[in-house]
């Protein structure tokens, strides 16, 4: 067993790879701008720099000599002129800008960039005369060797840049038309990407910052984890006796009115929407009649209705799966024989029918066992609870990237050693099963 239990360790390690993998792309890529969402579109540019510095998130995505920078956006001079429409001698028409000859044009900067950084000015652009391209104050000292050289034609041009400088161009015998320009930051290092500062991130067993209450986010989940415990665990614990119990009982009466009752309580208690029980109980159990507390977390009378209401709301379609799967054991040869041996129906039931029955019941079982770490959403949200199920909602509503991501990646983890452990189980309980 120890070999296979290794064996399967190793093959997880792709599996863990791809979740991981997953991950990044869902709120790196898929997501569009993280800093964006959380700070909001009207948020400013060096604010937003800053957020993405302290995520890794003004990095290459996965490989690159050069990155963007919020400091200057990609210019669309077809929609608008931008920041160039408030310089003397700038004139935008036809989907370009145009600098009158004779100044000198500061690229309009959103904030000062990084000294200990170089960057790329890409300026595409034409002119009849000589323009040149200076930096800071000395543009005159080195306009011969950073000469543009446009032409008639449309051409682009690159310098590059020590951050503490600021390029200028200068337009010497004609106007200089521009049609777009980019700023970048090269990189020392293209292997240092957002992906690689997230697998630092991960080595470190660090998820990162919550940007709403500015905290660790493994300090969150830490604080977070036990009250969701506290509510899941019972709820899975009593739910999961109860719905057996109940579907030895249709097994040993059915065909009957007792089987039939349980089938149609079953189908009722699934029809019914899971909001409607904790509206109902929440308002009829601990509004009107006072029994329990109708919101907060401060002891086990707190979650009383939290936990009764988990239990029948998934109590339906527990009794119908595990109901099924013991009616489909009562039908199997050997409990017929067993039957024709005189064994008794209790016996039968609870010798052989329960135990043939464990495979499916540990495959639904384990595999539920990782999302007792998520919490319950919706019930920590109304009564207030300060669970991971509550803390998911709250940093999805804020749009707090690292929580969220935090939550997803270790569910995850839990699913996939959750499937280990259900082979594990299944050479537990059934000698037939062999761990190899």
């Amino acid at each position: 067993m120890i070999r296979y239990i290794l064996k399967r360790i190793l093959q997880m390690i792709p599996t863990v790879f791809g979740v991981i993998l997953i991950t990044f792309i869902l709120f790196n890529v898929a997501g569009g701008s993280p800093g964006l969402k959380v700070l909001g579109p009207h948020a400013q540019a060096d604010t937003l720099e800053a957020f993405d510095e302290q995520r890794g998130f003004n990095k290459p995505l996965f490989f690159g000599f050069k990155t963007e920078t919020r400091a200057y956006e990609d210019s669309d001079f077809e929609r608008t002129a931008g920041d160039w429409q408030n310089i003397d001698g700038v004139t935008n028409t036809n989907g370009m800008i145009v600098l009158a000859e004779g100044g000198e044009y500061t690229i309009p900067l959103e904030f000062d960039l990084r000294d200990d950084c170089e960057y790329e000015l890409e300026i595409e652009g034409r002119t009849d005369g000589f323009p040149m391209i200076g930096l800071s104050d000395e543009a005159s000292a080195k306009a011969e060797k950073s000469k543009l050289g446009f032409s008639k034609d449309w051409k682009k041009t690159k310098v590059v840049f020590q951050g503490s400088e600021n390029p200028t161009i200068i337009p010497i015998d004609a106007p200089v038309e521009i049609r777009s320009i980019k700023l970048r930051r090269l990189m020392n290092n293209p292997f240092d990407s957002q992906l690689l500062f997230y697998f630092k991130q991960l080595a470190k067993l660090d998820f990162g910052v919550s940007y709403a209450t500015n905290q660790r986010v493994s300090k969150l989940l830490a604080d977070g984890i036990v009250p969701s415990l506290m509510l899941t665990v019972p709820i899975f614990i009593i739910g999961l006796v109860t719905s057996i119990a109940l579907s030895l009982f249709c097994a040993f009466w059915r065909d009957t009115w007792v089987d039939r009752f349980f089938v149609i309580f079953s189908v009722a208690l699934m029809s019914v929407n899971y909001l409607v029980y904790i509206v109902a109980g929440q308002y009829f159990l601990a509004f009107k009649a006072g029994w329990f507390p109708v919101w907060g977390f401060e002891g086990a009378r707190y979650l009383a209705l939290p936990v009764l209401i988990g239990v029948v709301s998934g109590l339906g379609a527990n009794l119908r799966f595990y109901r099924t799967i013991m009616l489909d054991e009562a039908h199997r040869d050997y409990v017929r024989t067993a039957r024709a041996k005189g064994v008794s129906k209790s016996r039968v039931l609870f010798r052989h029918v329960l135990k043939n029955a464990m495979i499916p019941i540990i495959t639904n079982v384990v595999i539920a066992i990782p999302f007792l770490y998520t919490g319950s959403l919706l019930l920590e949200s109304f009564f207030g609870i300060p669970g991971l199920g509550y803390l998911g909602i709250s940093a999805i509503n804020s749009s707090d990237v690292d929580v969220v991501r935090g939550i997803v990646l270790i569910g995850a983890f839990l699913f996939v050693i959750a499937n280990l452990l259900t082979d594990i189980c299944y050479a537990l309980v059934d000698p037939r099963v062999k761990l190899k």
